[in-house]
Order: C-alpha cells, then structure tokens, then sequence
C-alpha cells in the first residue's frame, strides 16, 4: 500500500464546500443550523436513510459486508465477572501492570469485554498516558488549518472506511468528521510523516471505541511504538518485516514457504494489507476485536502469529496447493481466505498456541536488516525502535511519571448514605434495647467476667486491655455509624469508573 498523493477513485464530494482543514468543514448544509439539527440525529445511519435497518451489535448494517451472522456469545455471568475483573484493572492499573502483566495478558487472550475495550485499548497503548503528559495538545492540532496537500487526500478516503458501519455510512456525518480530525492532526503531529492511506482504517476503528481525543493518541503510539516506519514515504520497514514473516515462514509451514519461493511471491503482494491495517480489512469483525486485544497489549509478534497462521492453513498442505497452480491463483488464495481459517476461536487459539516469540522477531530483524544494507546501502528512514506490547511501552517511559487515575463519572452527595442509615431507627433501637436487656440479667449473675458480658452481648470485636491513657471507645451509636457507612460509600463510588 504506497503512500498516497494521487486520486484512488471517486472523489467524495464535500458537502460544505471546500475545505479548511476544520471540524465544521465536512458538516453537512450551508449552515449552522443545518449542522445543528444533523448533530441532533441518533445516527449517522438515521442522517443516511438507514434507520430502519437493523445493526449488529458491532454497528455493521446486517446483510453488509461487515456484518457477521454466526457469533460466539459469551454468557451474561461470564461477561460480568469479566467486567468486574477488568474494571479492578482499570482502577489500579499501574500496580497491575508491575506485579501481574501475565494475568493482564491471559485477560487480553480471553478478549476484553465490549463495554471496556475502549478504555483497556488506551491504557494499554499508552494513549493514556500521552494524552495526560500533552493536555490541550490534541485541539490546538484541530484548530490548525492543516497542510492543503494532504486534506484533499484524507477527504477522498473518507467514505472508504467502513461504509456500512453506522458511523461511517454518512458523508460528512459525526464519524467521517471525527476521522477527518484524528487524520489531519496527525499530519500536523508529525509533518515529516505526513499521511498513509493505511492510517485511515486504523483511525476508524479507534473511532468506534473512543472519542477522537482519546482516538488520536491511541494511533499516535502505534505508529510510533507498535508500528515504527510502517507509514513512512518509502514503506521500508514494511518491507523488512515481510522479509522477517518469510523466513519465520519456513520454520512454521515449509510446505507453504517452499509453494511461495517456486511461485516467487513478493510478500508485499499479500502481507501488505494485513500488516499496515492490523488485518481491520481482511479478518471477520470479532476476530479482528479479539486480534487487536493481544496486539495491544503483546505487541507486533501478534500481527506475525496471525499471518503465519492464515499463511500456514491456507498454503500449508498439498491438498490445498492443487488449486494454486500459478501465482495469480496462490494471490487469489490469499486474497480470499476460508472463513474457518479466519474463525474467532479456532484464529486465536492457533495464534496462542504458536511458538513465535520477541526474540526471534529481533533476531530476523537484524539478519535482515544486515542484508539490506549489504544490497541496498542505509534505511532513509530512521524511525525508532518498536516497543513490543504493553509491558515495554510503560517501561520505557522515561523519569517518574503520575500514576493513572480514573475519573468516576458518578458520585453520590457526601450525605446519601448518611440519610439511608437515618432511615432505620427502628432496628437500632431494637438492638439497644436487646443490649440492655441481656446486660441487666448478666448483672445478676455474679460469676461471669466482663468479657463474658460483652460476648454475650453479640459484640463481633474481642475483648482487649484498655490501658488508663487510651481514649474510651466510642459506643457504636446511630451517629457514628451512619459517618462510617458514608466514608465506606464514597470510597466504593470512587473506586468504579463507569465510563463503559
């Protein structure tokens, strides 16, 4: 997928006119009112006519290309324990990360639930982290007007990203503006890079978990982290790694490496896409989610496992070869993969299950790298080292840094639970009443000890020594218990973020 500076297709055309690099550019209508009353809309499928179709739950039009029909549900119980689990993650993230990373990623191989995917994705990215170390950054880059010669090129790409999901299916509605923001200022981010038309899908997915804030940063790190060079002008770090996934080839499937080498197959011609996009554009939707979890938080030898995987069960018997006689029809093999193959279980167990790891991937990398230099002189591009998933992304933070502190959405008022303790006198006045009747009775009994009274009297804390300089306990009266409920009330609120 080259770098784009040249019309690929139909020209989209801009409802408001040309454009200013700015959000109200793509708002559909001469005026604001117009605009206004599109923002009022469910939808951009309601601004589109598509109402009344129905959506699957990832947001595709069902009967679409995107839709899916046949899905593995997760039962509700399992989904809230999930829920639960992660949002204890969330909460105290940074301790996680330092002291259990290998429960963090056997979560991430489960999948992350729906409701979540979307805070787990920046938290384990970075793009957490980013975004509070740049505050405002994001719009003032929006504000900008931007640099004419790349916004005609992201306009015209605008309707090919997912045209049948929901946020997208609208020219110049909510989601075509929003991915028109993260695109533009990540052109401003980094001018040098400039934009690929393969950021475009990366952005939309973001798009559909995330606000584009939050969208921006998350495709901020990877392209710099996860993904270093892969978008530069020359494409030469996509070239290395298709290199790298040829060599790890023959150790995975030498049925399918040798069918490749005969055929002499550039692994440009079909690992391309897979990688540039993170296989948002080849895989169905919900193995495409389950993907994206484990590259987040494993890094790039995910995108390599997935490869090879597709790579070793479409090429990697003779059965399967006798239909790929030439190269056009091993192209076309590849290009139209068996929808079992590309199955959520059956993908992502084969892709834990690999035994490809960090180190091979770094060796390949530098025995590769030696040869290009050997044939084809330095790399123009000189872009940083790849961070493999989450662990080393936060590690290589440099200095001390704050640590990430979810902001719960609801809060109740310091005196709700104050008010609910108020509202059962009755019971606490029963419980007096019982105390003082089982202490007058002990009374009359001579040979039980104080401790025996205070047993008796159902109290849950043993007895101890109070020595003279030590303040009386207090007596668990209504008063000082309705302050201890409500301390116990907002500390449980605080600790739930419910932004889902």
């Amino acid at each position: 997928m080259a770098k784009s500076s040249r019309e690929n297709g139909p020209r989209a055309p801009a409802a408001g006119g040309s454009l200013s690099g700015t959000r109200e550019s793509l708002a559909q209508g001469p005026d604001a009112a117009t605009a206004d009353e599109l923002s009022s809309l469910g939808s951009d499928s309601e601004a589109n006519g598509f109402a009344e179709r129905r959506i699957d739950k990832f947001g595709f039009i069902v009967g679409s290309q995107g839709a899916e029909s046949a899905l593995e549900e997760v039962p509700l119980e399992v989904l809230r324990q999930r829920e639960s689990k992660w949002l204890d993650m969330l909460n105290n993230w940074d301790k996680w990360m330092a002291k259990k990373h290998k429960k963090i990623r056997l979560r991430c191989q489960k999948g992350i639930p729906p409701s979540l995917r979307g805070r787990a994705w920046q938290y384990l990215s970075g793009g957490k982290v980013k975004l509070q170390q740049n505050p405002g950054k994001f719009d003032e880059l929006d504000m900008s007007p931007g640099d004419p010669k790349w916004l005609d090129v992201i306009e015209r790409d605008l309707h090919r990203q997912f045209p049948f999901h929901e946020m997208f299916v609208s020219r110049g509605g909510h989601g075509q503006q929003d991915l028109f923001r993260v695109l533009k200022a990540y052109t401003l981010y980094r001018p040098e890079e400039g934009y690929c038309q393969a950021q475009a899908p990366i952005a939309a997915v973001l798009l559909m978990h995330m606000p584009a804030e939050q969208a921006f940063w998350c495709l901020v790190q990877v392209c710099e982290k996860y993904l270093p060079g892969y978008y530069s002008e020359k494409l030469e770090a996509i070239q290395l790694d298709g290199e790298i996934l040829f060599s790890l080839l023959q150790k995975v499937s030498p049925v399918a490496h040798k069918h490749l080498s005969r055929q002499k197959i550039d692994p440009l011609l079909y690992m391309t896409e897979w990688f540039m996009c993170a296989f948002a554009r080849t895989l169905p939707w919900s193995s495409v989610l389950r993907v994206w979890d484990m590259f987040f938080c494993e890094g790039v030898k995910i995108i390599f496992r997935v490869g090879l995987v597709l790579l070793k069960h479409a090429l990697g018997s003779p059965e399967k070869l006798k239909a790929c006689q030439g190269q056009y029809e091993t192209i076309e093999q590849l290009r139209s993969l068996s929808p079992k193959i590309m199955q959520e279980a059956f993908l992502v167990q084969e892709v834990i299950e690999l035994p490809v790891t960090e180190r091979q991937i770094e060796r390949e990398h530098l025995i590769q790298l030696r040869r290009w230099q050997e044939t084809r002189g330095e790399l123009e591009c000189r872009s940083p080292p790849r961070m493999h998933g989450a662990k080393a992304i936060l590690d290589a933070e440099p200095g001390p840094r704050p640590a990430l502190q979810p902001s719960p959405s609801i809060r109740l008022p310091p005196d709700a639970a104050l008010l609910s303790s108020k509202a059962k006198p009755h019971k606490q006045a029963q419980k007096e009443q019982k105390r003082t009747k089982t202490s007058a009775q002990l009374d009359k009994s001579p040979g039980l000890s104080q401790a025996t009274v205070v047993t008796a009297a159902g109290d849950a804390c043993p007895p101890q020594d109070v020595s003279p300089k030590d303040p009386v306990p207090q007596d668990p009266t209504p008063q000082n218990l309705a302050c201890h409920h409500s301390q116990e009330s907002l500390t449980s609120q605080e600790s739930e973020d419910t932004y889902l």
